[in-house]
């Protein structure tokens, strides 16, 4: 346990982050399966428009990196135009 008053007060804004971040990842990992499982090309780019948004917004977050964010992104959209 933590002994200070610092650090408790920055386990409880860990246990927070780790939360907001487990649900974030939770939001990202549904948003990629949404894509990858649309049969349709013009369902699926709807979709992919919603997840690239997110993607995005995560990486300016710092939740994940911006690199990460690209390959996703680019892997994604690689999928969506393979489609018929």
């Amino acid at each position: 346990m933590a002994q200070h008053l610092s650090a408790e007060r920055q386990a409880r804004k860990a246990l927070k982050n780790r939360i907001r971040n487990r649900a974030y990842a939770s939001k990202m990992k549904t948003a990629i399966k949404r894509v990858r499982d649309a049969k349709e090309k013009e369902k699926a780019s709807a979709e992919l428009k919603k997840a690239v948004k997110l993607l995005d917004q995560m990486a300016a977050k710092g939740l994940i990196h911006s690199n990460n964010a690209a390959n996703k992104k680019s892997s994604l959209t690689k999928f969506v135009s393979s489609l018929k």
